[in-house]
């Protein structure tokens, strides 16, 4: 059995065993879900890369090749130095 000790802010800090198994690193999410006995299920919010497809896709932004966006990139960073002298 594993024990955790919630704070005064109802933290709860995940045993080292836990997140190991569920290869937890920080910064991640776990889905907490509690069950009709009581239970409480722990588990890892894990996105798959199908999930991204499209999610920056807008019909109304015109195509832009890679040689617009290394010059626009180029001119971003020469004005940034202007403004730095």
């Amino acid at each position: 059995m594993t024990i955790a000790t919630m704070t005064v802010n109802g933290q709860v800090t995940i045993p080292k065993k836990i997140r190991d198994l569920l290869h937890l690193c920080p910064g991640d999410r776990v889905d907490i879900v509690v069950q009709e006995d009581n239970k409480i299920l722990i588990r890892p919010v894990k996105v798959e890369l199908d999930d991204l497809y499209g999610i920056l896709h807008r019909p109304e932004q015109p195509v832009v090749t890679l040689e617009e966006m290394d010059a626009a990139i180029v001119r971003r960073a020469c004005a940034t130095m202007d403004n730095l002298t």
